[in-house]
């Protein structure tokens, strides 16, 4: 298998309807093992929409050039509570794909 799936986790704001099911926001993304690139990317937002919002934004972007360029695309494009739980989960994500570099290299 050439893909490795890492999830990201954050704290959600209070006041969401993903509250209600989950304590936290996580995003999930399948991962090119070789180029870093995001082929897949998920989260338990409530709304399929907005998962899917999420998948487009995040879809095509290598890891290898770090975190900052999804991050700034998920600030200005994603307008909903869940923008900063988002972003933290996404840097949390990149963590982990980090850790996953280091012991599989």
């Amino acid at each position: 298998m050439n893909t490795v799936f890492i999830a990201g986790h954050a704290r959600l704001p209070s006041g969401m309807a993903a509250k209600s099911i989950y304590e936290t926001l996580t995003i999930t993304a399948e991962i090119d093992k070789k180029y870093g690139v995001i082929v897949a990317a998920n989260c338990t937002l409530a709304t399929d929409h907005g998962r899917q919002f999420v998948h487009q934004l995040l879809r095509g972007h290598s890891l290898q050039d770090g975190i900052d360029k999804p991050s700034e695309t998920m600030k200005a494009h994603y307008l909903g509570k869940a923008g900063n739980a988002l972003v933290s989960a996404l840097h949390d994500l990149y963590r982990q794909y980090e850790h996953y570099k280091a012991n599989h290299n």
